[in-house]
């Protein structure tokens, strides 16, 4: 019996990995362009970490998380998300003493949640955050919400939602659990269990599960909208000013809570139709009170996750994936010993300056080489044989126009150096 991978993790193949390539790149450059600098948080963090920061009462760390006890009976658990990972490294690490305020971070990398594999959804999956740490103004959340934006619209997705809620400070969201709770109490026999259990510990997270009959019990339940208080208020139509300057389209969404307990003030998500019933592709919002939860000074935070399955999946579905180019630009293709040894030097100057080569590993016939070469998509065979090796010099053929010229073995490196510089002054 073959060992497969385990349930929801994926393999990322040659092929399939350029287009992971394709989208870091360019969160990196917009994040370069906006000002934030990159973390890397460890793969796992202490469990308590995620039980206070998350929210023991999220469906992640009550059924989601992977949890383990390590040799020294600690308990341990691979990340599920990378907001309280960032938030503990930045209270850990003291980045509140920097100079530079407040503190701007992203990160890239995998996470792990124990769910249902669905349809852009994997145990194992990737996320890009951002994390602002040490500032409230409204201005702030609406940066974050046009970053994502601004990746989005040079990546080419069309299509897109944005959804925008404020759930309020724990001043107002106290006024606003006691109106919920009163108006769900007798509908109560009637959600399922997890509701229920939410009724007590945190109802908002209510108006947030995806039971349809649970939708439906709870529709027309008070919004964090009706309860609002003036700062919060305020806060929240400001933020709409700014994402209306620039040109952000959204609209608000009154029973968008999110699924974790640190959200306060803004929350919001970017959906995308294409990729079916998930459709959220991004999701963030303000957490006030994290870091202080955590065990650090009292800290305004905002932040976003982006699952980058999914918005590979909506890139393709879209035709917006740039079409994949060559991985070597010339191929090496020799017969014979002699050949092979001033093939390989040769081979070893053009790597060296920077030009992709490859060479055939197999000892394969002068067609076969020449097959591989048209099959991997490569531009020239600089081909070389005993012949060849006489008369101190090679053939290079352009395999895309079937032409050829012979060149001197101290031609070779230079010429093909050349054409390479013009091939991407040209893309």
């Amino acid at each position: 019996m073959t060992i497969q991978r385990p349930k929801g993790t994926q393999d990322i193949l040659p092929g399939n990995v350029e287009r992971w390539h394709y989208l870091e790149n360019m969160i990196h450059r917009v994040c370069r362009e906006y000002g934030y600098a990159e973390i890397r948080p460890p793969l796992f963090e202490t469990t308590e970490l995620f039980v206070r920061g998350v929210g023991e009462t999220t469906d992640i760390v009550n059924k989601e998380m992977y949890t383990f006890l390590d040799k020294g009976r600690n308990s341990l658990t691979l990340r599920p998300e990378g907001t309280a990972s960032v938030c503990r490294a930045y209270v850990e690490d003291k980045l509140y003493g920097l100079v530079q305020q407040p503190v701007k971070l992203y990160y890239l990398g995998p996470m792990f949640r124990h769910e249902k594999p669905q349809a852009g959804r994997f145990r194992q999956f990737h996320q890009f955050g951002v994390e602002v740490l040490g500032a409230d103004k409204p201005v702030v959340d609406a940066e974050v919400i046009g970053l994502v934006w601004d990746l989005y619209r040079r990546l080419g997705l069309q299509g897109l939602e944005v959804h925008i809620n404020s759930v309020g400070c724990p001043h107002c969201r106290a006024i606003h659990r006691k109106r919920l709770q009163e108006f769900l109490h007798p509908l109560l026999a009637d959600f399922c269990p997890d509701c229920r259990d939410r009724f007590y510990r945190n109802p908002l997270r209510i108006l947030d599960c995806k039971n349809p009959d649970c939708r439906q019990l709870s529709l027309g339940a008070p919004t964090t909208l009706d309860t609002l208080c003036d700062d919060c208020a305020v806060h929240f139509a400001r933020l709409q000013e700014l994402l209306q300057v620039a040109g952000v389209v959204f609209r608000v969404n009154p029973r968008l809570v999110r699924g974790l307990d640190y959200y306060r003030k803004t929350a919001f998500e970017i959906m995308v139709e294409e990729i079916g019933a998930q459709s959220a592709i991004c999701g963030g919002g303000r957490y006030d009170g994290l870091v202080e939860e955590i065990g650090g000074p009292p800290t305004p935070g905002i932040g976003f996750a982006m699952g980058m399955e999914r918005v590979l999946a909506a890139l393709e579905l879209q035709g917006k994936l740039p079409a994949q180019k060559q991985n070597s630009f010339v191929m090496l293709v020799t017969l014979g010993d002699q050949a092979e040894r001033e093939g390989f030097r040769i081979l070893s100057e053009l790597r060296r300056s920077g030009v992709p080569a490859t060479s055939d590993l197999l000892g394969r016939s002068l067609k076969a080489q020449l097959k591989a070469a048209d099959r991997q998509g490569v531009k020239f065979a600089l081909i070389m044989g005993e012949d060849e090796i006489n008369r101190q010099s090679a053939v290079l053929r352009d395999l895309s126009l079937g032409e050829q010229v012979d060149l001197t073995l101290g031609e070779c490196v230079q010429a093909l150096r050349q054409k390479y510089t013009e091939q991407r002054e040209g893309d």
